[in-house]
């Protein structure tokens, strides 16, 4: 069984996380510039099974897609057209920006380190997947 990668797609820098081979946890894996973010998917899924991209989906308080969506649907055709085989499929991710934070605070991490902008988008992959995950568990 290969693995979830989840993604936080932001115009400067992406969050990415993964989870373990039997798809059961979340964990944090790294931020990429967004411009590299397609050729470290590519280096990635040559090193490890992928069988699902998960992409963050922003949507405003009304439900509608946010201003970002137009980069973030540029970045999916471009990543398709890439690794064609890996399936892409959307996961909300309203707040989850705001659960970082509070999942930092909660952490007990210092000021300096709460306000690593990386460390957030990343932590924001790690929800994203965990919500998708536990969405599908719901399902069973």
């Amino acid at each position: 069984m290969g693995r979830i990668l989840a993604i936080d797609y932001g115009r400067k820098r992406s969050g990415i996380a993964v989870t373990d081979t039997l798809q059961l946890i979340a964990n944090g894996l790294t931020t990429v510039a967004s411009g590299e973010l397609v050729s470290y998917l590519t280096d990635y899924v040559s090193r490890e099974p992928v069988d699902l991209f998960v992409v963050g989906h922003p949507k405003q308080m009304n439900n509608e897609p946010s201003e970002n969506m137009q980069y973030i649907e540029a970045f999916v055709k471009h990543l398709q057209r890439t690794l064609p085989t890996i399936p892409v499929t959307f996961m909300d991710e309203r707040f989850t920006s705001v659960m970082a934070h509070q999942a930092m605070l909660d952490g007990g991490l210092k000021k300096k380190k709460r306000q690593d902008k990386a460390l957030v988008d990343e932590l924001s992959a790690v929800i994203i997947l965990q919500s998708y995950l536990e969405s599908k568990r719901s399902i069973f």
